[in-house]
């Protein structure tokens, strides 16, 4: 038990999926986890355990933002035990070419958070594990599903004006901009815990005259991608990695 956390040790489950929305944990369990239990609730971070094609497996809800993602991963990294842990979240996309719900493998984070700021003596670049991220694409291909793999950029900012040199990171190749990532790899780095971060592409990210950033909506592929996807993915990748 933590002050964030009252699930007892044990209760949760080494392999566990991180999503933000409270309702969406809900759905997680209520959809895809055998004999859920809620093992905790408080400030609505819903935790559920319960079985995933035949491995058990924790999904929790952590919120918004890097400080909110770093609480819940450090806790469930150093009190909890958790051992491997696939965040499944949405992105803003830089790519032309990407299309609604295509996902997102973040292999490293690039970021304009301050969270690692005086913690070492040059830049720690927060990457994913190696073997979840394999095991998450050889998924993804069995199941016909649009993925990309390469560097993003955590920004603690959503809504961001024309100073903010957003084009920099398209030239340099980031796929896309989120907000928990690294946190999320900062923390499971930390505890020498396995991390993977995948993101379904909701939005696509333009600029107008000015310079600014504008969000627009994304055109469907022929076979459309969804939440859906992206959540049994994490699921599979969470359950099944050695």
């Amino acid at each position: 038990m933590t002050m964030h956390n009252h699930a007892e040790v044990g209760e949760i489950s080494e392999r566990i999926v991180l999503v933000g929305d409270p309702n969406r944990a809900k759905y997680i369990a209520e959809h895809y986890l055998e004999d859920a239990v809620l093992v905790n609730d408080v400030r609505c971070a819903y935790c559920y355990t319960g079985m995933f094609e035949g491995v058990r497996v924790s999904v929790m809800a952590v919120g918004m933002g890097g400080p909110s993602m770093l609480i819940y991963a450090t806790e469930l990294c150093r009190d909890y035990g958790c051992k491997i842990l696939v965040r499944a979240g949405t992105s803003g996309g830089y790519r032309d070419d990407m299309k609604n719900f295509d996902i997102v493998l973040s292999q490293a984070v690039s970021t304009t958070s301050g969270i690692n700021d005086n913690m070492f003596n040059g830049h720690f670049s927060p990457v994913a594990d190696f073997g979840l991220l394999s095991t998450a694409r050889s998924i993804a291909d069995e199941e016909h599903l649009v993925t990309y793999v390469g560097g993003t950029v955590c920004n603690d900012r959503l809504y961001r004006d024309e100073n903010y040199k957003s084009k920099m990171w398209k030239k340099y190749g980031m796929l896309c901009s989120e907000q928990e990532g690294c946190a999320f790899y900062t923390a499971a780095a930390e505890f020498g815990c396995r991390a993977l971060m995948m993101v379904g592409i909701t939005t696509g990210i333009r600029y107008d005259e000015n310079g600014q950033e504008i969000f627009v909506d994304l055109p469907e592929r022929e076979h459309a991608q969804s939440m859906d996807d992206l959540v049994r993915l994490a699921l599979k990748t969470a359950a099944h990695a050695e």
